[in-house]
């Protein structure tokens, strides 16, 4: 083989190296992000009373289907665990509905 075949593919192999490691270093995922302490048992109540106060016709149909998954009707008040889906699915609901803790 001749010379400067060999250096090309010496140089093909190093490039293709080079390339791989990049995308490697790329691709390497940030650790992640510390979450904060959760609250004592007794800071947070336990459960939570839902009253549906307003309706949820003419509201998108997300709205609606997340009621439903309360299991709220309209003037229904519902008693549920203080989970953080629950508290997701009150967010996104939170000017039709009215919520209080339970206290046991």
């Amino acid at each position: 083989m001749p010379e400067s075949k060999k250096t090309t593919a010496a140089k093909r192999t190093k490039t293709a190296k080079a390339k791989t490691t990049k995308k490697a270093k790329a691709t390497k995922k940030a650790a992640p992000k510390k979450r904060a302490p959760k609250k004592p048992a007794a800071a947070t109540a336990q459960r939570l009373r839902i009253k549906q106060v307003r309706s949820g016709l003419g509201h998108a149909e997300t709205y609606r289907r997340t009621l439903a998954a309360l299991g709220l009707r309209h003037q229904r008040e519902v008693v549920l665990p203080d989970t953080p889906s629950i508290r997701g699915m009150l967010h996104k609901v939170h000017h039709l509905v009215r919520v209080t803790p339970e206290e046991a």
